[in-house]
């Protein structure tokens, strides 16, 4: 049974690769030019509203003080940033969700050597609310699971290891998110696949940790969502398809 780490890590890269081929290609462009044109506005406007917000707040202050000007610039474009970062991974999968199925099943059907289904872009676009609402319930799900795992972080002594499990924690939690889609394509429900990814712990936390640590660079983010579907796809053919897992 291969359980490595280290080879979970490597299909997230092998996805990457992947991404490249001519029967993927239009379900990966089109959502990241949705995601990069989305953050770019929400920068934009956000920006906006902080010189609106500084400059008034400048014109309050006598002249001695208009040193601040630049701190506070500095300060709240800084915010922006940490918001941008924190809230990525949400609004990305929103706007992914709708091609990540399709990408999923179109990775599968390159591996197994089958013929590709012709999905239409308009039929992807067809699937944007069911979509949307399957990610608010997984964002439901790793909410109520992540929220009392932080406790850990306020027990005095004890938030130093509360970062490292926080971490893995996440890396299941993300493998359990783009399993969902090569696992889904083939009828597993979520209770399954979780169950199935618990029997191969170490595989899929490789996998998660590798996503969760290129999730923080920036730009490189851009291209981790379909580089995770793909890789997750290329790791259950090969590691969980053919095979009779328990499944209870």
């Amino acid at each position: 049974m291969n359980n490595n780490p280290f080879t979970g890590a490597a299909y997230f890269f092998r996805g990457l690769k992947m991404l490249g081929h001519p029967a993927l290609r239009k379900f990966v462009v089109i959502p990241l030019v949705l995601n990069i044109g989305f953050f770019a506005l929400l920068t934009y406007f956000a920006y906006g509203a902080v010189n609106e917000f500084v400059t008034y707040m400048m014109e309050s202050l006598p002249s001695w003080l208009q040193w601040l000007e630049i701190i506070l610039m500095v300060l709240f474009v800084g915010v922006i940033l940490i918001f941008v970062y924190f809230t990525f991974s949400i609004f990305a999968n929103l706007f992914a969700a709708p091609f990540n199925s399709v990408l999923a099943e179109a990775t599968e059907e390159l591996l197994i050597g089958g013929s590709i289904t012709e999905t239409s872009v308009s039929d992807s676009f067809t699937q944007i609310i069911p979509a949307i609402k399957d990610e608010i319930g997984k964002l439901t799900y790793t909410l109520t699971r992540s929220i009392p795992f932080l406790v850990l972080f306020f027990i005095p002594g004890v938030n130093f290891i509360a970062s490292i499990a926080w971490f893995f924690m996440s890396a299941w939690i993300l493998a359990l998110e783009y399993n969902d889609y090569p696992m889904g394509n083939n009828n597993k429900l979520f209770v399954e696949q979780r169950n199935i990814a618990s029997q191969r712990r170490w595989l899929n936390l490789g996998f998660g940790s590798a996503i969760s640590v290129l999730t923080m660079i920036p730009f490189v983010n851009f291209l981790v969502i379909p580089s995770a579907v793909v890789g997750a796809t290329i790791m259950y053919v090969e590691n969980f398809q053919d095979e009779n897992l328990q499944t209870d």
